[in-house]
């Protein structure tokens, strides 16, 4: 396939343009705009990117539509600077409209109020979005763009089966690494809507710094300091936003209302797929059961108070206990004893691992070599300490316990 045929592919036709806060015009044509009036699509826009952070910063009430739709403009923006820079010989028309159509796709299967439901006995998000491309009435207006619906699927899902072909391959690392369209867009657009200033980054700088090397990317020596702005602006928005106490507060009373509905089998795993925020709330407000007040608490704006907080510890098998959502409960439900309390007032909080991506390899005429390797500010040693400064396991108890008789057993049961 010659370069000037993919760039008519990726050029010509899209006349349609959204306009959009952070990225300014984003051009699709006419079928990619079909494609996100559809009902699964906009469902989306009853889902907000951020969930419980309004709580802290107001204006975090920006939607998965509106990412899914940045993701999307970088993707293509990415996928020019490739073909100009004829970094991707083997692509193939239907591919790039499959990795495009994948990039505006990512997140439909993804569940309501952020991530308060990750980790849960769940399917994947990215399994559902699949699942949900190969079905009508995605199926057709998919094929409708020029994309293949498998190929979509097999690029979203990672885990799904399909025949691993060089440029799905290349697709599924673009959407998925340390210098991902998703990743710039959620960080610079989460930094946006919530006024901090840590995770704005040089998209169109980043797109002409990437190196496409067999099925692998890589990035050349300019690009060097971008995957760090990235790094550091992940470093300081979990710091300042998705891990700030109010938001893990949140966060872990609706994961422990949800899980113990799940326990307990008042909820289904599948009475969770396809719901926005607003039909999570109307479900979980029907529950009658004991077990969904901490949910109800925080739909109603009241959130537990911090009472004990530590740095997770790896090799301390207690932390590792905790990690397992089970014995959580059992070590919840026992310090509610001790102190004689209700088993929903007490809620212990560990935020899932944290990955900060420096496996990328740097191409210079020096040699190059690994990220980690090069860089000065993430060896591998610092990445350790920045991931333990950032992940504590915090418990949290209602606002009507007294944190003093608390305290006490708290660090007891988290030394």
């Amino acid at each position: 396939m010659s370069d000037l045929n993919l760039l008519i592919s990726l050029s010509q036709s899209f006349d349609s343009v959204v306009r959009d806060p952070v990225w300014g015009d984003i051009h699709l044509d006419e079928a990619l705009l079909a494609l996100t009036r559809t009902a699964p699509f906009q469902v989306l826009d009853g889902i907000r990117q951020l969930g419980p952070v309004s709580f802290l910063y107001p204006g975090a009430t920006h939607t998965r539509k509106a990412h899914s739709i940045g993701v999307y403009g970088l993707s293509r923006r990415l996928a020019l600077s490739l073909v100009e820079r004829g970094q991707i010989p083997f692509a193939t028309v239907d591919g790039l409209r499959s990795f495009l159509v994948a990039a505006l796709c990512h997140d439909l299967g993804h569940y309501p109020y952020a991530h308060s439901l990750k980790e849960l006995p769940l399917a994947s998000h990215e399994a559902l979005a699949g699942d949900l491309v190969l079905r009508e009435p995605l199926r057709s207006a998919i094929l409708a763009t020029g994309a293949e619906p498998d190929q979509v699927a097999a690029i979203i899902d990672s885990d799904r089966p399909c025949v691993e072909d060089r440029e799905t391959l290349l697709y599924r690392r673009i959407l998925s690494g340390a210098l991902d369209p998703d990743k710039i867009d959620y960080l610079t657009r989460d930094a946006y809507c919530c006024g901090v200033p840590y995770g704005i980054q040089d998209a169109d700088f980043i797109a002409r710094r990437i190196l496409v090397e067999g099925e692998s990317l890589s990035v050349d020596a300019r690009g060097e300091m971008s995957v760090e702005a990235i790094l550091f602006s992940k470093y300081q928005m979990y710091r300042a936003v998705y891990w700030h106490p109010t938001v893990r507060a949140a966060t872990s009373m609706v994961k422990k209302s949800v899980l113990l509905g799940l326990t307990h089998g008042d909820l289904s795993p599948e009475s969770l797929y396809g719901l926005d925020d607003a039909g999570f709330r109307q479900l979980v407000s029907a529950q009658a059961s004991p077990a969904f007040a901490p949910a109800r608490e925080v739909f109603s704006g009241r959130l537990y108070n911090l009472v004990a907080e530590i740095p997770y510890d790896s090799g301390s098998m207690v932390h590792a206990d905790l990690s397992d959502l089970g014995k959580r409960l059992e070590a919840e439900s026992a310090l509610a004893m001790a102190a004689r309390l209700d088993e929903e007032s007490i809620v212990i909080d560990i935020p899932e691992p944290l990955d900060f991506e420096t496996h990328l390899t740097v191409s210079a005429p020096e040699g190059g070599g690994a990220f980690s390797a090069r860089s000065p500010l993430f060896t591998p040693t610092a990445v350790v300490e920045l991931v333990r400064s950032l992940r504590k396991i915090r418990i949290f108890a209602h606002p009507r316990e007294n944190p003093a008789s608390l305290r006490g057993l708290a660090r007891e049961l988290l030394a």
